[in-house]
């Protein structure tokens, strides 16, 4: 039995074009950036090209684009480091975040006010929709930066981050957003939007994992984290990874390129399996059905139903999905997201689907009839304590 990967949204399988990239760099310039022999600037080179490309896909100049070690590090980076950069100067970081954001980003506002500055999260429904009033009253207490993502990771909504943006620049806040669910899947640019912090990763785009990049504006002041040598202008010290980077700049210069008709095949698919699934489920609830949702991810709550044991159903006739976000090491606890857009959830499994690049009609169909077969025989089984 083949299995059938729905499961994008935590990873993506690495694509031929990206391992080809980085293999030649690790079997050939494989000499260090900062060495000043021959290999060292071949090395050097391919990195400056790679940043050259990441910048040109986004909108971005050259000199904005900083490599990483992924989106949990670019979020901490862009928060944290903006945080200390307002500390520095004297002033109380107040960093403000959606209450649907990823842990990365949460856990990151929290730190904030554990160092002594101040955070809050403003309010989300489940029609997509952010509460403005709760953002303007943020920015006039004195919000310094505000974290809004793109794309929501678990439910796929597509926030108003273009808004949230321009609030935020006519209050004199800093905007971040992590764009990681959102690049390959809908537009994604600093140049047309007042984005002043955006953090990718690659391993969301068919890249390798523990590859990322973190934009910074010019103007905008982020102090470094980590201490070191002069890598990444001083923000990111460390011997860069330049396989990494050019692997990393293939992925998001294919994702963009690829991104209307990547959009329009995976809008299908989803759309194909909610049918399926809601002909199929009585009180089938679609979390965040709304107009303003990426195209590939479906969450749904399924009611009267162990999630656990759905999930090892599915597994065990080969598909592989998952019931939220990944961050948590597997661990199946409430998510955080669901809770702030509909309350506790009792009695129901949230489960989510998430397609991709080679996801396909046949595969969609196959596991709605699987979803189905499963729920049949795992009705009634009591959730473990």
């Amino acid at each position: 039995m083949s299995l059938i990967y729905l499961d994008h949204a935590a990873t993506t399988p690495i694509r031929s074009e990206v391992r080809e990239g980085m293999i030649a760099i690790l079997d050939g310039e494989f000499g260090n950036p900062s060495s000043a022999h021959g290999m060292g600037r071949r090395a050097a080179t391919r990195l400056e090209e790679a940043r050259e490309c990441v910048a040109g896909a986004i909108g971005a100049d050259r000199s904005e684009i900083y490599f990483v070690r992924g989106g949990t590090e670019s979020d901490n980076m862009a928060i944290l480091g903006h945080a200390e950069a307002v500390r520095h100067q004297g002033t109380t970081p107040f960093a403000v975040v959606s209450a649907i954001e990823h842990k990365a980003v949460m856990s990151a506002a929290a730190e904030v006010g554990q160092r002594g500055g101040r955070w809050s999260t403003i309010s989300v429904y489940a029609d997509g929709t952010l509460d403005m009033d709760e953002l303007d009253a943020a920015l006039a207490d004195g919000a310094s930066i505000v974290s809004v993502m793109t794309v929501n990771n678990e439910v796929g909504i597509h926030m108003p981050i273009e808004a949230v943006a321009e609030r935020a620049r006519a209050h004199g806040a800093v905007f971040h957003t992590d764009a990681v669910q959102a690049l390959g899947k809908v537009p994604v640019s600093v140049e047309d939007v007042p984005i002043d912090l955006l953090s990718l990763t690659g391993h969301k785009i068919y890249g390798a994992k523990g590859t990322g990049v973190l934009v910074v504006r010019r103007g905008v002041n982020v102090a470094p984290l980590i201490f070191g040598g002069g890598q990444e202008r001083a923000l990111r010290p460390g011997t860069e990874d330049v396989a990494g980077a050019v692997g990393m700049a293939i992925a998001v210069e294919l994702a963009v390129q690829e991104q209307a008709s990547e959009a329009d095949h995976l809008r299908g698919l989803r759309d194909l399996l909610q049918s399926r699934l809601e002909s199929g489920i009585e009180g089938l609830r679609v979390h965040c059905d709304v107009t303003n949702r990426a195209p590939h991810i479906l969450n749904v709550g399924i009611p009267d139903v162990n999630p656990e044991a759905l999930l090892a159903g599915l597994d065990l006739e080969g598909i592989a999905a998952s019931s939220g976000s990944a961050c948590d090491s597997g661990a199946q606890k409430a998510s955080h997201v669901l809770e702030a857009l509909y309350g506790r959830l009792e009695g129901v499994a949230a489960l989510r689907f998430s397609l991709g690049h080679s996801t396909t009609e046949d595969d969609v169909v196959r596991a709605a009839e699987a979803t189905l077969s499963v729920l049949e025989r795992v009705r009634g089984v009591e959730v473990r304590a």
